[in-house]
């Protein structure tokens, strides 16, 4: 969500108009994200988020749109697209393609406790049950081929111990996705990025509920229990050590089993699923740090925390604990 594209306020006052939401009013670049160009468009009927995306395709974007006003209409705190008079929800901006959502309420939690946990894993477990009618499908775009592809992209700028962990490692996953067990894991439209920047809380301290899920862009079709290990290996670790939290993490597990109980192979999994999660977000951030890309705004983060939680993934292993009676 940095600002690759610059944006002037008359062009996204004429996108404004054409989507009928007002006068525009204020139009602020976001400085977040490493990914899109994000601009904030206030207008004087309220304020809304305008995306242009970098690298994802017009082939690729209805996914991810779709998949967003889907789960919006089945009540999920989700930021709906804003569709024209002729009811087109993809447009195009300085000749890229664009999206307006809704900007929802509230703010990040960047510290979150067993309180917080417990309202991401309930989020997550309703959004894996509203996609069962969910249309279209498209591969998870940050997996093992993309993994697969990446790891010799950053081999050159690591050193020896690192590059031993990225190639045994992913000799690691790709053994196991080619497992009957993995095979047999239920699957569907993830997220697959639902970090503590991702979703926002409203409300007073130690009371605060969950008022948004944002920023869809890595969503993809894939195992369910790799979108609870994503959200296991944010919310409830300690980053600066590598280390599980593991009270947040049953209280989070918890949450989702009282709305969609895992499978036994999910359970039996998740150990794998959570070293994956971590080694997918190790090569992503050290792609962007090594192999960065010019931006206004662009602040690309520290690989370092998610070498650690893998680290930790492999030396101590965790299992969810039983499911309550």
């Amino acid at each position: 969500m940095a600002v690759f594209t610059e944006v002037s306020f008359d062009e996204a006052d004429a996108l404004v108009d054409r989507l009928d939401i007002g006068r525009l009013v204020a139009l602020h670049g976001i400085r977040a994200g490493i990914e899109n160009t994000n601009y904030l468009v206030v207008t004087d009927r309220g304020e809304w988020v305008l995306t242009l995306f970098e690298r994802l395709g017009l082939d690729q974007l209805p996914f991810y749109l779709h998949l967003m006003r889907h789960l919006a209409r089945k009540g999920l705190p989700v930021p709906e697209p804003r569709a024209d008079a002729g009811g087109e929800i993809l447009h195009t901006l300085r000749g890229k393609p664009a999206a307006l959502v809704d900007r929802l309420p509230g703010a990040h939690q960047l510290a979150p406790d067993a309180h917080h946990c417990a309202q991401v894993g309930e989020v997550l477990a309703r959004m894996h049950l509203a996609v069962a009618d969910y249309p279209r499908r498209q591969p998870n775009l940050r997996g093992l081929d993309w993994w697969a592809r990446t790891v010799p992209e950053v081999l050159p700028h690591v050193d020896a111990p690192q590059a031993a962990l990225l190639r045994d490692e992913l000799g690691f996953q790709q053994e196991l996705a080619a497992s009957p067990a993995h095979a047999a894991l239920p699957r569907g439209p993830i997220h697959a990025d639902l970090f503590r920047d991702n979703v926002m809380f409203d409300g007073l301290p130690g009371r605060e509920r969950l008022t948004g899920v944002l920023d869809f862009y890595f969503a993809g079709v894939d195992a369910f229990a790799f979108d609870l290990a994503v959200c296991l290996n944010d919310w409830c670790v300690d980053l600066d050590s590598g280390r599980g939290v593991d009270e947040r993490a049953a209280v989070l597990v918890g949450a989702y089993e009282a709305v969609r109980p895992l499978a036994g192979g999910e359970r039996r999994l998740l150990p794998a699923l959570l070293r994956a999660a971590a080694l997918r977000f190790w090569l992503s951030r050290l792609r962007d740090w090594h192999l960065p890309r010019d931006a206004q705004l662009l602040e690309a983060k520290d690989p370092a925390p998610f070498e650690r939680v893998l680290r930790g993934r492999i030396a101590t292993p965790w299992h969810p604990p039983p499911p309550a009676d």
